[in-house]
C-alpha cells in the first residue's frame, strides 16, 4: 500500500471513531439531561444516527433548520421539500415523519375524551402542532358531547394556500351524526398570519345560526398560524 493509500486510509478511519464518539456523547448528554439538554439541531441529529448508520449528520441537520427555520417546522415539512436537502433521502423523510405521527398522537391523547375547560391549552398545543405549518387551508372540527367533553376530532376539508370550502349544513349534519351537543372549528392560515378575514367571519355566522336551528352550540372559532392563534370567542365574535 502506497503511502498515500495508508494515510487516508487512517484519516477514515479516524474520522469514523471521531463520529462514533460523537454519537455516544449526545446519547449520553440526552439520557442525563433530557431533551432540553439539547439544542434542536442536535436533536434532529440523533433522528438522523437511526437511518444514517455512519458519518456525521450535523450538517444535514443544520441545513433542515436553516431551510424551514425550526425543529417543528422541520418535522411538519412535506417530504418532497424535505428531500430537497442535500443528504435527506426517503429513509430520512420517513424517520421525520415518523417523529411528527408520534408528536400528534402524544399532543391529541391529551385532549380526546378530556373536560373542555381543562384542558384548553393543550387543544391549542394539539391544533398548533397538527396545523400551523401546513401549506394549505384545512378546516377542522373538535366535537363537544354533553358532558363537555372532547369526542372526536375530524377534519372536514381541505383547500388552497388561502382558502377552504366549508358548508353549514355540512358541518351540523356532522355534529348530529355523532351525538355532539357542542363543536369547535379550526383552521389554518398558511401565510403565518392568523387574523381572521371577513370570508371567515361570515362563515362562523352561517355555521352558528344552522347549529342554533338544531341545539348545536358552536364554542369557538380558532385561527391557527405560524405567528400564533386567535379565537373568535376571544374577540367577542362568537
Amino acid at each position: 500500500m502506497s503511502k498515500g493509500l495508508e494515510d487516508k486510509g487512517l484519516e477514515d478511519f479516524s474520522t469514523a471513531i471521531t463520529h462514533v464518539g460523537h454519537r455516544e456523547r449526545l446519547r449520553e448528554r440526552f439520557n442525563v439531561g433530557g431533551p432540553t439538554a439539547l439544542p434542536d439541531y442536535e436533536l434532529l441529529e440523533m433522528i438522523l444516527f437511526r437511518c444514517i448508520k455512519r458519518g456525521d449528520t450535523k450538517p444535514i441537520a443544520k441545513m433542515l433548520l436553516a431551510r424551514f427555520g425550526s425543529f417543528a417546522e422541520v418535522i411538519s415539512a412535506e417530504p418532497e421539500r424535505l428531500q430537497e436537502i442535500k443528504g435527506v433521502g426517503p429513509a430520512v423523510v420517513t424517520e421525520i415523519k415518523l417523529i411528527q405521527a408520534a408528536a400528534l398522537r402524544l399532543s391529541r391523547a391529551a385532549v380526546i375524551n378530556r373536560p373542555l375547560l381543562s384542558s384548553w391549552n393543550a387543544i391549542i398545543d394539539y391544533c398548533r402542532s397538527a396545523m400551523a405549518y401546513e401549506e394549505i387551508e384545512s378546516f377542522r372540527l373538535l366535537f363537544v358531547d354533553k358532558k363537555n367533553q372532547l369526542i372526536a376530532d375530524e377534519v372536514q376539508q381541505t383547500g388552497t394556500v388561502d382558502h377552504t370550502p366549508v358548508y353549514a349544513r355540512e358541518v351540523i349534519k356532522r355534529a348530529l351524526e355523532l351525538s355532539a351537543s357542542a363543536i369547535i372549528m379550526v383552521h389554518n392560515h398558511p401565510s403565518g398570519d392568523p387574523t381572521p378575514s371577513f370570508a371567515d367571519i361570515d362563515m362562523t355566522k352561517k355555521i352558528i345560526s344552522a347549529g342554533d336551528k338544531l341545539g348545536i352550540l358552536v364554542h369557538d372559532h380558532i385561527i391557527i398560524a405560524r405567528k400564533g392563534h386567535v379565537s373568535f370567542r376571544n374577540l367577542q365574535v362568537i
